[in-house]
């Protein structure tokens, strides 16, 4: 009886097929083809589109659909910055910071302007490949009929570029230099505005968004000789200095603090097992092209 479902371990260990195992399987293959291949792309569309869904930004009308959600933010660096922050999407609708100061330790309070979102870029991008991915997967409806091997590895290889992009934006967040901060539009986003010795950076690390603060302090024009400029990085030390404007500053103190999205989680989760589908589908099918040298697969 035929079986579709025959494992690969045991695909792997027949030798040499005979003329009746080889109809067998080119019968096995032919329903991998039609059957098999379809079934995972929907499961691949499924998974696909949840993960979509919560990347979305709410449209106009529809807001409900993509609540907000507030996160506190936590500290490892003795209670200097707290705040809670409001994700909606790819959006920070809402970011409200208390910063104490090392030198007066006062405590300044800043919030968003009522008018200002920050899009996280990092989010948007991986929405982009996800979309991307669902538009190939679309690309071949049920109707459709593979007609080789190769021609199933090749979506596979392409929706797997589109994954592996989207999840390395969520696990690599972009190195920047000191200068780009300063001039990233992030400083303007706050009431009242953030003094000229304070800058910010949120950034997406695997499921956590990050806040980071920088104190500077304005280095002396003559300190030419030991001006070094830091280069790029996602989180710079106290002590890196750069220019802006003429004036040179040295980062003084720097404040890490994070919470976990779980959405956030959940997607790379969908990521890993979209993956896996991908390369399951692909194992099947080298190990039956292996059984046939006079066939293109």
């Amino acid at each position: 009886m035929l079986n579709p479902q025959r494992s690969l371990s045991e695909l792997s260990n027949m030798s040499g097929p005979s003329q009746a195992e080889r109809a067998v399987l080119e019968e096995e293959f032919n329903w991998l083809l039609k059957e098999e291949v379809h079934a995972v792309l929907k499961q691949l569309q499924d998974i696909l589109k949840e993960a979509s869904r919560r990347f979305s930004m709410p449209t106009p009308g529809l807001e409900s659909q993509l609540k907000q959600e507030n996160f506190i933010l936590g500290s490892s660096t003795m209670d200097q910055v707290k705040g809670v922050l409001t994700l909606q999407g790819e959006a920070l609708t809402q970011a409200d910071i208390n910063l104490k100061t090392a030198k007066s330790n006062q405590v300044m309070h800043f919030t968003f302007r009522d008018d200002k979102h920050w899009k996280l870029q990092q989010i948007q991008d991986a929405r982009n490949h996800v979309n991307q991915a669902l538009q190939l997967l679309s690309s071949r409806d049920e109707s459709y009929h593979f007609k080789t091997g190769a021609e199933v590895n090749k979506l596979m290889d392409a929706v797997m570029l589109q994954l592996t992009r989207a999840r390395n934006r969520l696990t690599t967040p972009a190195a920047m230099t000191l200068p780009e901060l300063a001039t990233s539009g992030l400083t303007k986003m706050f009431t009242p505005p953030m003094p000229g010795d304070v800058m910010v950076n949120f950034y997406i690390n695997l499921s956590k968004l990050c806040l980071t603060v920088y104190q500077l302090h304005p280095m002396q024009p003559n300190t030419t000789k030991n001006f070094r400029p830091s280069g790029s990085s996602v989180l710079h030390n106290p002590g890196a200095m750069f220019e802006l404007n003429n004036a040179k500053f040295e980062v003084s103190q720097v404040h890490k603090v994070e919470c976990v999205v779980p959405w956030l989680n959940n997607t790379l989760l969908f990521f890993t097992i979209s993956l896996q589908l991908c390369q399951q589908l692909k194992d099947k099918i080298s190990v039956f092209s292996s059984f046939w040298n006079y066939r293109p697969f």
